[in-house]
């Protein structure tokens, strides 16, 4: 058949960088993940990596990457953070493109995204090129080419937008059906309107510009689409196939193009199991022979346009009001809370504008005397934000930089540049999507806005930010508690501002248990150690010293002594000072370590409160994930005290617990919690062992169950998830290790029982690789008994072995056996091995 269909998903998350640490931190409402990235890549970005397609038994028959078949893109800021913190799927992504360019007659699966999500229509001149801009440097660093197509943030779209997409070499980008305003055949022929009301999405449009120039667009099927999205078309990937395969016009042209685009998440992460949906419609789709799968390069190059299209200006995707959901109450909300008003829409909107217009006239006056032309350096200092190295960073400046700028001149020049950066962030479209001002959102482009103003004010000095928070006070929040925009910036922005002293503060507590260290790398921050004075008594510890603090963004340093005191427990106070010579730093350390080699630690902590004055420290200064972490360390050094108290309990009532569970009597609660703590500690102990007592793990769960304890399953999951990663990469370094397999078989097993909730997902696909592999070699030799372990384990994952078969072969490693009469060879007949799977 000759029709086609095409699948897009766009993938997107909105920066969650603390603007400070230029970090994500840990979110609870992501639990048990760190945060809401790494939970959506692994319920989405992951999974569509190595999607499972499942036989008539639901035994997993092929391992796909779904990427390399579909047409996709990719938030540049997500992407940053993904080549970071989760490099599998992002290997995953890179590798997808470069299949589907084989696939697909050159033409790669991936096109680009203007860069921070804003809402083009609504941003000015600048910024919008500037986004488009750094969306096109960006997908040339990661993918190695230049894109063909870029979409659209919510598809949100004016003439301007097309325009400078067309002078950046764009080809096409894709729209909603109800976009099209009018459509002609051909040139010189007569418009038809359509008013918003859909066009066919069957085939590529041109839409010609008032500069002469031209761009391809592409309208998906609108009614699929949102099947897709949200009316559970999901639930089976035949019938995704056969509703998209149906909307083929039989007595249409042959290269009808059938397309969807939705958010990727869809397939995953708002529907459980919707990449699997996707990867077998796919599938079916090919070996049923009802259409032809493709990307938009492809079809865009071999089936040009031959009808032309004009657009509705300032519309989008998501609101069916052009783009008023983004600055107005035009009744677009997400219809949890009906009675809310999205008001404040307006006034945050014009408080930000208010502001880069405000910044933006002096970014442009002051980078005049440090840049050839601040505007061009604007645009190319996205080379910088992708790689912070001390060359790129160098090379930039040196490229823009009206002359060679002295270390001062420098960080002026990379703040003005972060100001600019974070003037575009805080526009990011998310931040007006939803309900209600004090959702996470919308804080977090309040935090952009804030290092904004704080930059301009490191730069600038005055008082913009009280001028700033008049303008926020008529922005109201729904929940009356909050107040209005001035509240909601000193409850949740203004206690998030970090300056170098307190980053200074973070250095020195941290390394109180961690230890001090010549060098240190702290997200986005290093520190150079100058000296240091430490002493210790039991629990109680104290530094004094001297350290450099120096941003990797803006280059800014901090000298500064300090003093820590810890005193157990939660118990601290820390001192931060920039330096002012010498003397008065040695007075400090007599002082303080005097008093603290006599244990008048009332005395030492004066002597810190009074040298530091107005610039002393907590534990609660430390960075939200650093202080959670240590606060932990603090936590388990109290827990080991009550370890110790919670055994004897146990031991000398253990007789008591079995006798009253045999009774079905309940057990007082002070022993269901000793024995559920013993227990639980006693299994954790095991499993963090090098060598792990599986029986000794079995004894202690078949104790806890005949008595009816509840042991910890969060703990203890994280923990064997862990075992099993060790094992499992053992296991594949070397498959035919006996030991390795029975030590995987083992953990495998005892996984199934409870409390354990084990996710098979990684160990299936290195079974699945190691599968590939095998099968691409040619007389690979091993035992017969090691072939049926083989698929046994195979069996115990869920992974079909039925196409495993085994020849009388010569001899096999020696890690199986030396010398061995069923040695056999092993040849499957499969797909290709996928990539990223181990």
């Amino acid at each position: 058949m000759g029709c086609f269909v095409c699948i897009h998903c766009h993938f997107y998350q909105p920066p969650r960088e603390n603007a400070w640490l230029e970090a994500v931190e840990s979110q609870d409402s992501a639990a048990p993940y760190h945060d809401w990235n790494e939970r959506i890549t692994a319920e989405c970005y992951l999974p569509n990596g190595a999607s499972r397609i499942l036989d008539g038994t639901g035994r997993i028959a092929k391992i796909v990457n779904n990427y390399a078949r579909i047409s996709f893109n990719f938030g540049p800021t997500l992407l940053s953070w993904m080549e970071e913190r989760a490099p599998q799927a992002y290997e995953q992504i890179l590798q997808a493109d470069r299949e589907s360019q084989q696939i697909f007659s050159g033409h790669g699966s991936a096109i680009a995204q203007a860069y921070h999500h804003l809402i083009l229509p609504l941003a000015n001149s600048r910024d919008k090129r500037t986004q488009i801009v750094w969306g096109l440097r960006d997908f040339q660093h990661r993918f190695g080419r230049d894109p063909e197509g870029m979409w659209l943030p919510e598809t949100a779209v004016d003439l301007e937008t097309l325009e400078i997409l067309s002078s950046l070499g764009i080809k096409f980008t894709i729209l909603a059906p109800h976009q099209a305003a009018k459509m002609r055949s051909e040139a010189g022929t007569e418009w038809i309107n359509l008013n918003g009301q859909g066009i066919d999405s069957r085939r590529a449009y041109t839409c010609n510009l008032p500069s002469g120039r031209s761009i391809g667009l592409f309208f998906y099927d609108g009614e699929v689409s949102r099947a897709v999205a949200f009316e559970k078309l999901l639930f089976s990937g035949e019938n995704l196939a056969r509703r998209l395969t149906g909307k083929f016009g039989p007595e249409g042209e042959s290269a009808q193009l059938i397309h969807i685009a939705t958010d990727g998440e869809t397939y995953g992460h708002h529907h459980v199991h919707g990449d699997m949906a996707l990867a077998y419609a796919l599938d079916y789709i090919e070996q049923h022979n009802l259409g032809r799968i493709t990307n938009y390069g492809q079809y865009f190059a071999q089936h040009p346009p031959s009808q032309e299209v004009a657009i509705l200006e300032r519309t989008s995707w998501s609101c069916m009001h052009g783009i008023a959901r983004w600055n107005s109450h035009c009744g677009c909300n997400s219809g949890a809370n009906p009675n809310w008003k999205q008001e404040w829409r307006k006034p945050l909107r014009d408080a930000l504008d208010w502001l880069r217009d405000e910044l933006t006239d002096l970014y442009d006056v002051s980078a005049k005397e440090l840049l050839r032309d601040p505007w061009i350096a604007r645009d190319e200092y996205v080379k910088a934000v992708i790689d912070r190295s001390v060359g790129t960073v160098d090379s930039f400046l040196d490229e823009h930089a009206v002359r060679r700028l002295s270390a001062e001149e420098a960080v002026r020049a990379l703040r003005l540049l972060e100001m600019e950066r974070h003037l575009m962030l805080m526009y990011t479209s998310c931040g007006w999507f939803f309900d209600e001002p004090t959702g996470p959102e919308t804080i977090q482009v309040l935090h952009y806005a804030g290092r904004a103003v704080q930059l301009s004010e490191q730069l600038f000095g005055g008082e913009r930010e009280e001028q700033f928070l008049t303008r926020l006070e008529s922005v109201w929040s729904n929940i009356s508690d909050f107040g209005n925009g001035r509240s909601m910036y000193e409850r949740f922005v203004r206690p998030a501002m970090l300056d170098l002293c307190g980053v200074a503060a973070h250095y020195v507590i941290s390394s109180l248990f961690d230890g001090y260290r010549d060098a240190n790398s702290m997200y986005c921050y290093d520190a150079h150690l100058l000296e240091v004075h430490p002493f210790e008594n039991g629990r109680t510890r104290l530094a004094i010293g001297r350290a450099r603090i120096s941003s990797r963004t803006t280059r800014g340093q901090l000298k500064f002594s300090f003093a820590t005191l810890y005193l157990g427990g939660h118990n601290l106070i820390a001192g931060i000072r920039p330096c002012r010579g010498t003397q008065g730093f040695r007075s400090l350390v007599e002082q303080a370590s005097a008093a603290f080699s006599t244990e008048d630690l009332a005395r030492c902590s004066r002597v810190i409160e009074e040298w530091f004055r107005g610039a002393t420290y907590s534990l609660k200064s430390l960075f939200h994930d650093e202080r959670q972490r240590i606060v932990k360390q603090v936590v388990h050094s109290a827990l080991a005290d009550i370890d110790h108290v919670y055994g004897k309990v146990y031991k000398q009532h253990a007789s008591l617990i079995s006798f009253l569970s045999e009774l079905h009597m309940p057990i007082p609660a002070i022993l269901q919690v000793s024995a559920d703590f013993v227990l639980t500690n006693a299994i954790q102990r095991c499993l963090a062992e090098e060598t792990v007592e599986l029986d000794r793990i079995r004894k202690l769960l078949d104790t806890a169950r005949q008595n009816a304890i509840r042991l910890e399953d969060c703990s203890l999951g994280s923990l064997i998830r862990e075992r099993l990663r060790i094992v499992l990469e053992r296991w594949a370094e070397d498959p035919f290790d006996l030991t390795r397999f029975n030590a995987l078989e083992a953990l495998l097993l005892l996984a199934q029982l409870p409390p354990f909730k084990l996710d098979l997902w990684r160990a299936q696909n290195v079974y699945y690789a190691l599968v590939q592999v095998i099968s691409r070699g040619q007389g690979v030799r091993f035992s017969r008994t090691w072939l049926d372990r083989f698929q046994k384990l195979g069996e115990l994952l869920g992974v079909a072995v039925d196409g495993i078969t085994a020849e009388p072969a010569g001899l096999v490693p020696e890690t199986v056996a030396a010398t061995a009469p069923d040695a056999v060879v092993m040849r499957f007949v499969g797909p290709p091995m996928p990539v990223g799977l181990l």
